[in-house]
This record gives C-alpha cells, sequence and structure tokens, in this order.
C-alpha cells in the first residue's frame, strides 16, 4: 500500500495554505503524503469517509495545565486534550525548575498527546491552590529557571509568570515575579508569557511595558483589574501599542478569565487576539471550557470566520512556537496531525467565566483525530 490512511471526500480547511476546498488527503510514515481532489482507496491500508465533514490541521492550544497528579491544575493530557482535537499543546507554567524533570518524565513522555511547555518561573510550579508559587519570593529564582531551560530546550518554549495577588498566586512577592521572568527569559533568549489579572499595579500599562515582540499575554479578554479596555471601556493605547511591536495577545479561557463583554466591546473597536487557547485545567474541564474547540465555537458566536478561528488554533500558533514547516498545516511532508470536524447548527448555551451567556448558532465537534498518521480515535 502507498499510504498507511485517507481521509477521504472531506472539506480540507488549512488556513496556512489558503485552502477551503473538498479535498483528499493520505498520511505515509507519519506524515503527510498527498493532497488531492481525488485519491484512489486502493492505495490506502485504512480509508476514513470525511464526506460532508471538515478536515483541518491538528490543533495547537497554547494554554493548558496538564501536570496530572502533582499540580493541582492538573488534567490528564490524552483524554481532554488530545481526544478531543488538540493534537499539541503547550502547559502553561504549571511546573517549574524544582519540578519539571517529573513533569518531564511522568507525563511528557508517555502521553500521546504532543507537549511543550512554559516553564514558571517559581521553581515549585503550580503545586498547591493553599499556597501561592510565590508566598516566598526567592522561589522566582532566576538561576534555577535558567539551568532548566538549557537542560531542556526542546520543550520548554519560554518563562510563565502569574501576577494574581491573591492567596493562588503570592500575597507578598508584588511584581517582583514579572521581573525575575523577564530577566531570565532575556538571559536564555526566550518570550514570557503573561498571566495579568488583578496584579500588583494600577493597571495594565506597567506589566505591557516590560512585554516586547513574540512574548504572550494571555487571559486578554478576562473582567478584573489590569485588563485590556481602561474604565470608559475603551481599549488602552498600551495594547494598541504592544499589538503594534508584536506582543501576542492570546485567549486562555480558563475558570475565570474570558467575559463576554470584554471581548465583545474589544473586537467591536478592532482588538483581535492572534491566538485563541483554552487554559484547560482541572477546575474548568466539565465546563465552561470543555474543550479548545468549544473555545473556538465562542469565536464564531463573535463573528470571527471559520477560517479565520481555525487559524488561531493551527497556522498562528504553530508560527508562534516555530513550527509552522511541521505543524498547523496538512501540506505535504508535515507532521500527520488532524482533525475531521462535524459542523452542528443548532441552539448551543455558550458561557462565559462569569456565567453569561449567549446563543451560539453553530458549533464544532471532533468525530475523528489523527496523530502521527494513525487514528487516534473515532466516532
Amino acid at each position: 500500500m502507498k499510504y498507511d490512511l485517507l481521509l477521504k471526500g472531506g472539506t480540507l480547511i488549512d488556513p496556512a495554505q489558503g485552502i477551503h476546498a473538498r479535498r483528499d488527503v493520505t498520511f505515509a510514515g507519519g506524515k503527510v503524503a498527498a493532497v488531492s481532489e481525488d485519491l484512489a482507496s486502493a492505495e490506502a491500508r485504512q480509508t476514513l469517509d470525511a464526506a460532508g465533514r471538515l478536515v483541518t490541521p491538528g490543533m495547537i492550544d497554547l494554554h493548558v495545565h496538564v501536570f496530572w497528579g502533582v499540580s493541582h491544575y492538573g488534567i490528564e493530557p490524552d483524554p481532554t486534550c488530545l481526544a478531543r482535537g488538540a493534537t499539541t499543546v503547550v502547559d502553561a507554567g504549571s511546573a517549574g525548575a524544582d519540578t519539571f524533570p517529573g513533569f518531564r518524565k511522568y507525563v511528557i513522555e508517555v502521553s500521546a498527546t504532543r507537549i511543550l511547555a512554559q516553564l514558571n518561573i517559581s521553581s515549585q510550579g503550580m503545586l498547591t491552590r493553599d499556597i501561592g508559587e510565590f508566598e516566598i519570593p526567592e522561589y522566582a529564582d532566576v538561576g534555577k529557571a535558567c539551568a532548566m531551560i538549557e537542560q531542556h530546550r526542546d520543550l520548554i518554549l519560554g518563562v510563565k509568570v502569574r501576577l494574581t495577588r491573591h492567596s493562588l498566586v503570592s500575597e507578598r512577592s508584588g511584581m517582583l515575579p514579572l521581573q525575575r521572568a523577564r530577566e531570565a527569559a532575556d538571559a536564555a533568549g526566550l518570550p514570557i508569557m503573561v498571566h495579568p489579572q488583578d496584579a500588583w499595579c494600577d493597571s495594565l500599562d506597567e506589566i505591557l511595558a516590560l512585554m516586547r515582540k513574540g512574548d504572550i499575554l494571555t487571559h486578554c479578554f478576562h473582567g478584573m483589574r489590569c485588563g485590556i479596555l481602561d474604565e470608559g471601556g475603551q481599549v488602552r493605547d498600551s495594547v494598541r501599542s504592544a499589538m503594534e511591536r508584536g506582543v501576542v495577545f492570546d485567549v486562555g479561557h480558563g475558570a475565570g478569565s474570558f467575559n463576554w463583554a470584554v471581548a465583545e466591546r474589544a473586537l467591536a473597536q478592532g482588538v483581535v487576539p492572534q491566538t485563541i487557547s483554552s487554559d484547560l485545567h482541572v477546575y474548568n474541564v466539565n465546563g465552561p471550557v470543555y474543550d479548545l474547540a468549544s473555545v473556538v465555537g465562542k469565536f464564531l458566536h463573535l463573528g470571527l470566520s471559520l477560517d479565520d478561528a481555525l487559524a488561531k488554533v493551527t497556522s498562528v500558533p504553530a508560527q508562534i512556537i516555530h513550527l509552522a514547516d511541521q505543524l498547523g498545516t496538512l501540506k505535504v511532508g508535515a507532521w500527520g496531525d488532524a482533525v475531521v470536524f462535524e459542523r452542528r447548527e443548532g441552539e448551543f448555551q455558550l458561557v462565559d467565566s462569569q456565567g453569561q451567556t449567549r446563543t451560539g448558532r453553530q458549533q464544532l465537534f471532533p468525530v475523528a483525530v489523527v496523530k502521527g498518521g494513525k487514528v487516534y480515535r473515532q466516532d
């Protein structure tokens, strides 16, 4: 047989290639082997009928928490991410320098989900909700972070810092963790990812002043202090300036970090996030997030086109993690990750992190997931 797997008869949506058309896609040796209008089933060991469905590259979720069994946020990655269409995920700071080797050995290396990571500037990472990761300021250890990055450069993409003042993060450290994260990232030549809400500062302006091209501001539509809107509901000048210089604005829905009103006002003023991510963890996997596809559905309701919304979970995050030739596309030679979706119409109750609801008219449901050229899950 020429091919290991053929996805037959689906509508391929591949923003990286500008394709939205009926195409067959084949895989061989773990990679995309051919894309054409009509490929013969007789040449494939396995054929999956995708007629009437959408075929996309495997989704990339830039913000999850999958340090299961150690971090209080942790969920098992394969049933919650890969099985639901997120073939590649980035853990956003669950592990720090003291805990990352265990995260790699006992989660990353034994999971079918492709897992990359942002290293928490707290050497402890996000262990417990009882004691904040910066309760002892010395946990923000630049030297330890840099040493761990050098040992695991194949997996660590940057340095994560959370700035919320309450006990889940810190009651004592103030803005010191942000300064330490900046120092460690600069020394390692990597970006930072910042969780900004309710920080120890007067406004988001102070945080964005330390952020540069390639840095990621996650939770960009939260409804707390230090948000992207000023007191009058207008997008801050500092936000527009940061976007112009290349700071990445990421959704990071989470249990408390997506607010319908903030998103609607920002989009009405022309501020659109570059990436859509879930911030999936144990406190939201059963709602209001559920999975990355559900978050994409919320942005379809907000008016993004299907192609644009899918780009924000495929081609754009692939560029941000510097794997655009391998991930986020189904061009020939790319890694063989794909999702087959049903696009269903109806009435879907879409709930934000504060319990506010909108009624969506369409939703994407993953019915088959391909990882490395093989079917991982098929309904």
